[in-house]
């Protein structure tokens, strides 16, 4: 019997949450259970901070693209993609992913409404390059559920930040009927000294343009994440593929040094929210 699979990046890190509803194959005596090529593409539009710890929101598209070719899995990030490069059996009860992982970020580089935070002054996009590796439990309280625990590492190299980062994460997939599907996510995010002190640290330039205080931020924890997105597939039946519609919602605390900076403590807000709503279709 074949997985009901729904790709969720645990970045919903800001977390993050871009998904797509795969289609599971029909059941059948006779049917030869090798994994099936399958490709999701979708769109849609989040609502979110229009940087890490502001409090200003902003509405912004975002394409999807999910599904599986020659046994290996792509999954979407935020502004980026995965590869699982370790195809599962249909029939196991434990699976394992490995494969790089690439993301573009523009985290204060566009879409800044703080005229205050805007005069610090516009930081680099960021290029970040890395590997995934994970560990799936499937059929746990039903035969198509899935509990994955797994982490991306990144590092940038586009001569940003310069430096590491990475997250830990744990999604808990289910389908609720024929129709719909469900994935409850959490994760966190650690970022080291270069990441800390090019996205929170208030230099004396900056400070001198901004009016901020000067500020020098660490290495640590700075940001904690937790989601659910709900699939539904506009057949009635996530196996035949088609037109699902998506929504999603993802809470994120900003913590340590992402929490004490200045462009947040006192310009924007640890508390951060990210809505959104789109449409996919599986081939």
């Amino acid at each position: 019997m074949r997985r009901y699979r729904l790709s969720l990046p645990i970045a919903i890190s800001a977390s993050a949450l871009f998904a797509a509803l795969p289609a599971a194959a029909q059941d059948g005596p006779d049917e030869e259970e090798l994994p099936r090529d399958r490709i999701t593409v979708g769109a849609g539009a989040i609502y979110n901070p229009s940087y890490d710890g502001s409090d200003d929101y902003v509405l912004s598209p975002f394409p999807v693209i999910q599904g599986q070719v020659r046994g290996i899995v792509i999954t979407p990030r935020p502004g980026g993609v995965a590869l699982d490069m370790i195809p599962d059996d249909e029939d196991a009860r434990v699976g394992f992913s490995f494969g790089p992982v690439a993301r573009l970020s523009f985290n204060r580089n566009r879409q800044i409404k703080d005229e205050v935070v805007k005069a610090a002054g516009k930081l680099d996009p960021a290029i970040e390059l890395g590997v995934n590796g994970g560990v799936t439990a499937y059929k746990l309280l039903n035969p198509y559920d899935s509990l994955t625990v797994s982490a991306d590492v990144k590092w940038d190299i586009n001569g940003a930040y310069k430096g590491m980062t990475w997250s830990p994460s744990v999604s808990y997939v289910t389908p609720l009927s024929k129709a719909i599907l469900v994935t409850l996510s959490a994760s966190a995010h650690h970022a080291d000294g270069k990441y800390a002190r090019y996205y929170y640290s208030v230099t004396p330039a900056q400070s001198a343009a901004s009016g901020l205080p000067e500020y020098r931020a660490e290495s640590g924890w700075d940001r904690v994440s937790a989601g659910m997105l709900v699939g539904w597939d506009l057949s009635g039946d996530l196996r035949d593929g088609g037109v699902a519609l998506f929504a999603i919602g993802n809470y994120s605390r900003m913590l340590g040094d992402g929490r004490d900076t200045p462009y947040t403590a006192l310009r924007g807000d640890a508390d951060q929210w990210t809505l959104g709503v789109g449409a996919a279709y599986t081939f």
